[in-house]
């Protein structure tokens, strides 16, 4: 279900002023510049849906996207630079959030979300996993860490213009365990939101630590929880070039936030907002942040004040052969050259079935050129 739906048609091209290009490049430009040209990069086999995260093998270009299926089966897909289907891994009722490359260990990290589909499976647990860069149809997957269950974060007072206040309780996080990004920082440290707990966790020397790893909470805050819809609250990670700070998307919130990660400081902020839908982040090399809009249909980018300074993409409705025309609830944004590869998660989530992601019979992964590598 969209919270709004564009009921005008945008023209396929459309940019304010052409020679913004390089002056987006450092975020600087008070020009807008807007692409909604969308090529399809891949579609899923038959009777594979919802594709959410995905990541990539910088050495190869090799693509790698897991599913979020609730009524199975899930798998994880590995294609080709050209996008041509390479290997898959059967996770059954296991379903896949986000996704993270380990160039170090030529791995696969995967958020293993089995409570929030399986929540009667003994035990239902959410899990971090990874499997090998060259994976097949028989790997194993190796169970890195199970997901602790520590409740949901604390109420958050939210002021109105007339002086009031209202009180917002978090109480669904603590009966579930919802992993649903990854990022990795420079000492090989992982790094693990989870949605409905309102928290990050963090486990440390990941590619070295006795299994079951560690996991611990690194931050937990009401600002990482939310009470609007989609009803996901922390959600995409991106760490800024120097690691000075980590971005995080509120989906619920239409917020992207930032935590400081300085000694002795973990202070989190609104970096951003009005986001419909904030889901994935990826930084390019400019230092751009990306934000994968699920509820505009769109991929937006964010200077470093946390204005949009690009946009890229758009739903142009479903073609003949059931997949969407564009973006259809984009998920997850991965980085590969001069493109931005993005998942079509276009899970129906309302009851409505005038949404048009109720009319999608095979899923797709997009793929748009970034502005800023323009001829």
């Amino acid at each position: 279900m969209k919270k709004n739906l564009a009921t005008l048609a945008i023209p396929l091209f459309f940019s304010i002023g052409m020679s913004a290009g390089p002056a987006l490049a450092d975020g600087n430009s008070n020009r807008l510049f807007i692409d909604r040209d969308v090529d399809t990069f891949a579609v899923l086999p038959d009777g594979v849906r919802f594709p959410e995260g995905i990541t990539a093998n910088p050495a190869n270009g090799d693509i790698y996207v897991g599913t979020f299926d609730g009524g199975a089966p899930n798998k994880l897909l590995r294609y080709n630079r050209h996008g041509q289907l390479v290997a898959q891994l059967d996770f059954g009722k296991e379903a896949l959030l986000g996704l993270a490359f380990d160039p170090v260990q030529n791995m696969v990290y995967i958020c293993n979300a089995r409570a929030l589909v399986d929540p009667s499976a003994t035990p239902a647990r959410s899990k971090i996993q990874r499997v090998p860069a060259a994976f097949n149809s028989a790997t194993k997957p190796e169970d890195i860490a199970d997901i602790p269950l520590i409740g949901a974060p604390a109420d958050r007072v939210e002021g109105n213009p007339d002086g009031s206040s209202d009180t917002i309780k978090f109480g669904f996080g603590g009966t579930r365990a919802a992993p649903n990004a990854l990022e990795f920082d420079k000492d090989g440290n992982l790094f693990v939101s989870d949605s409905f707990q309102g928290a990050i966790f963090e486990i440390k020397k990941v590619r070295t630590c006795a299994k079951p790893c560690v996991v611990d909470k690194f931050a937990q805050d009401p600002l990482l929880a939310t009470a609007g819809f989609p009803p996901f609250g922390a959600n995409g990670l991106a760490f800024n070039k120097d690691e000075s700070a980590l971005f995080i998307a509120n989906t619920g919130d239409d917020r992207v936030l930032k935590l400081e990660m300085l000694s002795g400081t973990r202070k989190i902020t609104v970096f951003s907002e009005s986001l419909n839908g904030a889901d994935g982040l990826v930084f390019d090399d400019k230092g751009l942040l990306w934000v994968a809009t699920n509820q505009a249909d769109e991929v937006v980018a964010l200077n470093a004040n946390g204005r949009v300074v690009a946009k890229l993409g758009e739903f142009r409705g479903i073609k003949r052969n059931g997949t969407p025309d564009g973006l259809l609830f984009p998920a997850s944004p991965v980085i590969v050259g001069d493109e931005i590869f993005v998942t079509n998660l276009a899970i129906p989530l309302g009851s409505s079935a005038d949404e048009p992601e109720a009319d999608v019979t095979r899923w797709t992964i997009s793929k748009m050129k970034l502005p800023n590598r323009r001829d």
